[in-house]
């Protein structure tokens, strides 16, 4: 999950593509609600989830969030919890900092609208723990980095921040969305990143994405 100070932590910039991505992103209007980029179709996410490796959850040992940096710097002063907050919200106002300082945002897991940004937080939806005991441990830290800052893929969403800290680190097996017409946009989301990333999941994981994913 992710936590509202960390706003404040701003480490190296990615490269160009990333700093692209955000230039498009903030010129670019803003919706009516959050916004990820758009995960592929119910029916390849079944594919996808058919191509990922079965295996049991490894091990939380060495894990920390901070061999994920996140919320790098994108473009100016602008780092990926600002853009995300520009891009999810209705009406964003910035000051000099890039902080959000107006906006309306609303949270499609729950269904919540906010209009202070300390009210929401940018939720990973595949959590870096979960991402660390599914094959990211192996990685370097260049490509956690990677992962924990991705504007490209349906990977960051601004929701209700207590929703996100109920989420916590657990699968879709163990936790999803309150509001229950958005479980099957969250399993597309989720099976495209795992997927993307060669990510592993595990049996039980597997079985409530196919659950959710045969009802889209």
């Amino acid at each position: 999950m992710s936590t509202i100070y960390a706003r404040r932590r701003r480490p190296a910039a990615l490269g160009a593509t990333a700093l692209l991505a955000c230039a498009a992103v903030l010129t670019t209007g803003t919706p009516a609600q959050a916004a990820p980029p758009e995960p592929v179709s119910a029916a390849t996410a079944r594919t996808y989830l058919g191509e990922l490796t079965v295996k049991a959850e490894g091990s939380s040992d060495g894990y920390s969030r901070d061999k994920f940096p996140h919320w790098s710097t994108q473009s100016g002063t602008c780092n990926t919890r600002e853009v995300v907050l520009k891009r999810d919200g209705t009406n964003v106002q910035q000051d000099a900092n890039c902080a959000a300082v107006s906006g309306t945002w609303k949270s499609p897991y729950d269904g919540g609208t906010w209009t202070a940004a300390s009210d929401v937080d940018i939720d990973h939806v595949v959590p870096l723990s979960e991402a660390w005991k599914s094959g990211a441990n192996s990685w370097t830290t260049a490509q956690r980095q990677g992962f924990a800052n991705d504007l490209a893929q349906p990977q960051l969403i601004a929701v209700t921040d207590n929703v996100n800290q109920a989420k916590g680190d657990q699968d879709p097996a163990e936790w999803m969305p309150p509001t229950a017409s958005y479980h099957c946009f969250y399993a597309r989301m989720w099976v495209d990143v795992k997927h993307h990333y060669k990510l592993t999941v595990n049996t039980e994981e597997k079985s409530a994405l196919n659950s959710v994913l045969n009802g889209c």
